[in-house]
């Protein structure tokens, strides 16, 4: 869905809404973190005057601009993973995002060597914190937890609510199956919104099934196996009900075993069972990977009050980092962008 059809879409959504005031949550934007900044620092080879690298900073900062822009949100929370965030699920898969290359630059023209890409991200990351300090918006880290399960709990938490709407921004897959009537999520590297409609037409399915396709295909990038020989297009014919029905693990599972003579795949899923339904409980994001503590802080901080905008701090940051003119007009920027986040209570 692009954003015209998306604008559309709100206008008639969110109609009856407009006649009344929205409140905190009517509108909420959850913003993977790490993954906004880090394709921002990847591709933005921004130097101030002093030489210095500044590319992730300031695509970050424009980047979630754009995004206020153009979905108009009554509060903005940005996640980023915590210390040791990928344990839980390295517990259960050892191999979890074994295949995340840590030591391999995405820099090149800027940076010399690794360790000097590595100290700018870090940098850049802990000065981003203090920017964010200055806006009307909400951060969230735990450690051991991964961004996604605290945004997966975020969105379930705040669309129980008559009159909410969620929208999730990252290009992380495991988000689709997230989305319903009240959760949209849009992939920056498509530059497309999702609705249940779009998965249906992109992928033949409804949004209650993606957890099962990426639980029988696996996920290359977070090294999680696949059945072997089954790809989207053999899973589509082997397993049409796919298509039409709401299935659980169980219900692949019995289709089966009344077919397992038919095919080999067939065969190879109830061999795998038991890891499969490791593996669905690693990518189930209706079940965080959560306890009881970690749940209590995110609702709380879901509850919380932002600290309104410091606009003369953020301003003072901004020329501090000699980020000079990568933002037109600054101060106009900032007011026209996040003063109204401010007054949603």
């Amino acid at each position: 869905m692009d954003k015209n059809e998306l604008l559309k879409l709100l206008d008639n959504v969110t109609g009856e809404e407009k006649k009344s005031t929205f409140t905190k949550h009517s509108k909420v934007l959850l913003i993977d973190g790490l993954n906004l900044f880090l394709r921002n620092f990847a591709v933005i080879n921004y130097v101030n005057k002093k030489n210095v690298h500044i590319g992730g900073l300031v695509g970050f900062l424009r980047s979630l601009a754009y995004y206020i822009k153009t979905i108009n949100p009554t509060s903005v929370y940005i996640v980023f993973d915590g210390e040791g965030s990928a344990t839980n699920r390295k517990n259960l898969l050892p191999e979890y995002k074994s295949n995340r290359n840590l030591s391999r630059m995405t820099n090149w023209e800027i940076f010399k060597n690794l360790d000097e890409e590595q100290e700018a991200k870090s940098n850049q990351i802990v000065r981003l914190t203090h920017y964010l300090r200055c806006l009307p918006i909400h951060t969230a880290v735990l450690d051991k937890v991964e961004a996604d399960d605290i945004i997966a709990h975020m969105a379930t938490k705040i669309t129980e609510k008559p009159n909410t709407h969620a929208y999730i921004i990252s290009a992380d897959q495991d988000f689709l199956q997230l989305i319903n009537e009240q959760i949209t999520v849009y992939r920056p590297m498509e530059k497309r919104f999702y609705t249940p409609n779009d998965i249906k037409e992109k992928f033949g399915i409804p949004t209650e099934n993606f957890i099962i396709r990426k639980t029988l295909l696996g996920d290359n990038s977070d090294k999680i196996p696949g059945i072997k020989g089954l790809g989207p297009k053999k899973l589509k014919k082997l397993f049409p009900e796919l298509s039409t029905d709401i299935l659980e693990l169980k219900d692949v599972i019995y289709i089966c075993s009344g077919k397992f003579k038919d095919n080999i795949i067939y065969s190879r899923i109830i061999f795998e069972e038991e890891n499969l339904k490791k593996f669905y409980k690693i990518m189930d994001l209706k079940n965080p990977l959560l306890d009881e503590k970690e749940k209590t802080y995110i609702e709380q901080t879901i509850k919380e009050k932002h600290e309104g905008l410091k606009k003369e701090a953020f301003l003072r940051l901004y020329h501090e980092d000699g980020l000079r003119h990568s933002i037109r007009d600054v101060d106009s920027w900032i007011t026209k962008t996040f003063f109204a986040l401010s007054s949603f209570k």
